[in-house]
């Protein structure tokens, strides 16, 4: 009983996926323009700006996303440093090791890191599924 209840909220969760994709679809090409063109009234690139359309608000939010080249990061960063500044006061350093990558070396290698390390858990995940799978 409770598998069938499960494949029947995974079918359902992913039908309302599909519907929610096509609605947000239909509104994004009704109102992509609008929003487009008050952006740029704006002088806007991106952010949100609100569009009205027969007494309903719409908000139209275009996220801006930001990466950094990490290498020439470093380079500033050592830039800095050879300034005689410190360059945490301009940028966030993080050093990070893959799991992958750590799993892969030598022993010795690894223990060396061990008090860097922590692991936690999170939510757990259960599938359940019939026995002839």
């Amino acid at each position: 009983m409770l598998l069938d209840l499960q494949t029947t909220a995974l079918a359902e969760t992913a039908r309302v996926k599909r519907l929610r994709d096509r609605l947000e679809a239909g509104i994004a090409q009704r109102y992509e323009a609008a929003a487009a063109a008050e952006r740029a009234a704006q002088g806007k690139t991106s952010g949100t700006v609100r569009v009205e359309d027969e007494g309903v608000v719409i908000v139209a939010d275009l996220p801006k996303k930001v990466s950094w080249d990490q290498d020439r990061l470093a380079a500033m960063a050592e830039r800095i440093r050879a300034a005689g500044d410190d360059p945490t006061e301009y940028l966030e350093i993080a050093y990070r090791v893959p799991e992958r990558r750590f799993g892969a070396w030598p022993a010795a290698m690894r223990e060396g890191f061990a008090d860097a390390r922590s692991e936690t858990t999170g939510k757990p995940v259960f599938r359940l599924e019939a026995r002839d799978r």
